[in-house]
């Protein structure tokens, strides 16, 4: 540079400085933002493949899902087996009237079934039906034919169970006099 004049080093000087210049504008103008573009392109590409492969995983576990629900849906109708369904009161009648034939149970009056929504959760896709049951019984076989019943309807409860000693027998001063409410789901569109 010593032996160049002044003036050619300073053209020298001016041609460096635009030379870099218009490097660095062709890098931050076009090279940048394709390299940007580029990478975005990347990103989403993987991003559609890891998608793609999530897809195809859940692809080829649809046998298995669709035999996992065939197997829940089994499982589903076993337990709704106690579940009323159709005519509502011919059904608890029925029920009623076969599960108490084993037990020393006499209920002579059973009350109009009451269709309603579950009480005890909101939401809840089956409704219910609130029936009163009235009888006698001997203190043992009532407490028998409670606890069977609630261990044999899991979909069933019994609910506000009143005993009174039954004044109506004279001479029989064990045998009681009970109210109680049954409270049973009813399978939807049925």
């Amino acid at each position: 540079m010593k032996r160049l004049s002044p003036a050619k080093r300073t053209q020298l000087i001016v041609v460096l400085l635009v030379t870099a210049a218009l490097i660095g504008a062709v890098y931050f103008l076009l090279i940048d933002p394709q390299k940007q573009q580029n990478y975005k392109l990347a990103k989403e590409t993987s991003d559609r493949l890891a998608d793609l492969d999530k897809y195809r995983k859940i692809i080829s576990q649809a046998p298995a899902t669709v035999k996992q629900l065939t197997d829940l849906s089994s499982q589903l109708d076993r337990a709704e087996t106690d579940v009323a369904r159709g005519d509502v009161y011919s059904w608890t009648y029925d029920t009623l009237r076969r599960f108490k034939a084993a037990y020393h149970v006499d209920i002579p009056t059973i009350s109009q079934p009451a269709i309603s929504d579950v009480d005890f959760m909101p939401n809840f896709p089956y409704k219910q039906v609130r029936l009163s049951l009235n009888g006698t019984a001997y203190y043992q076989d009532l407490g028998k034919f409670v606890a069977d019943f609630e261990n044999n309807f899991p979909h069933m409860r019994l609910v506000n169970l009143s005993i009174d000693p039954d004044n109506e027998q004279t001479g029989t001063a064990e045998r009681l006099s009970f109210h109680v409410d049954v409270i049973a789901l009813v399978k939807p569109n049925s």
